[in-house]
């Protein structure tokens, strides 16, 4: 598949109208299919120091990464922490990461390579590729990975954007709708009571505070009984 293609796809995706998963899974995807050599691909996140794959084009490549985050060490954990590129250019023949490659190797991987994406605070992440022919990714072919590693946290960082954007939306209708039933409130506690607003408003901080309910609940009920009345 032409790399370019792949970008024409990718931006027509917009945030909010499909799930995080599944972008990501379509990033991994046209990974695979646009980078030379590659075999498999995942997308792993690190997120409150718990490390775990979001995205994958196939089993073995989720498996190897979850091997990694038992051990709490391997290429997509260490290129997810420190935005960096982390290769293993040869399973049978690798220090660092020992385990892994032997593991790797018994199920004909002979090359790993992880590149970190710049990230939001908060997250880490990485994309991975597997790959089982002998030799190892050239200059060209990991250029082009970061390009779809790049993609990849462009995503994550608009998908945090976007569901911010809708939690705070959210908490501003809530908000509102708070601000009316306790101008209400106030409204029939200054009938009721004979007082002022903001001593209206005094008492059914007392009431919260005694009972441990929220203000918005004191002023639903003092609505409520007034409309029953």
């Amino acid at each position: 598949m032409d790399p370019q293609q792949a970008f024409a796809e990718l931006g027509t995706i917009v945030v909010g109208t499909a799930p995080l998963v599944e972008v990501l899974t379509r990033t991994a995807e046209l990974a695979l299919a646009c980078v030379p050599g590659t075999e498999e691909v995942s997308v792993t996140l690190v997120e409150n120091d718990r490390p775990w794959t979001i995205a994958f084009s196939g089993g073995l490549a989720a498996s190897l990464d979850e091997r990694q985050y038992e051990d709490g060490f391997g290429p997509c954990i260490h290129a997810a922490q420190t935005e960096q590129i982390v290769r293993i250019d040869d399973t049978g023949n690798e220090d660092v990461y020992r385990d892994l490659a032997a593991a790797a190797a018994r199920q004909g991987v002979r090359s790993i390579v992880s590149v970190g994406m710049p990230m939001p605070q908060k997250i880490a992440g990485g994309m991975n590729v597997y790959r089982f022919d002998e030799g190892t990714l050239d200059d060209d072919a990991v250029g082009l990975l970061r390009v779809f590693a790049g993609y990849a946290a462009v995503a994550l960082a608009n998908h945090a954007l976007y569901a911010s954007a809708v939690a705070l939306s959210e908490n501003l209708v809530v908000a509102m709708q708070s601000r009316e039933i306790i101008d209400m409130a106030k409204g029939v506690l200054i009938g009721v009571l004979r007082c002022t607003p903001d001593e209206a408003f005094a008492h059914m901080v007392r009431q919260s505070q005694d009972t441990n309910r929220k203000v918005r609940d004191i002023a639903a009920e003092v609505v409520e009984r007034a409309a029953q009345a």
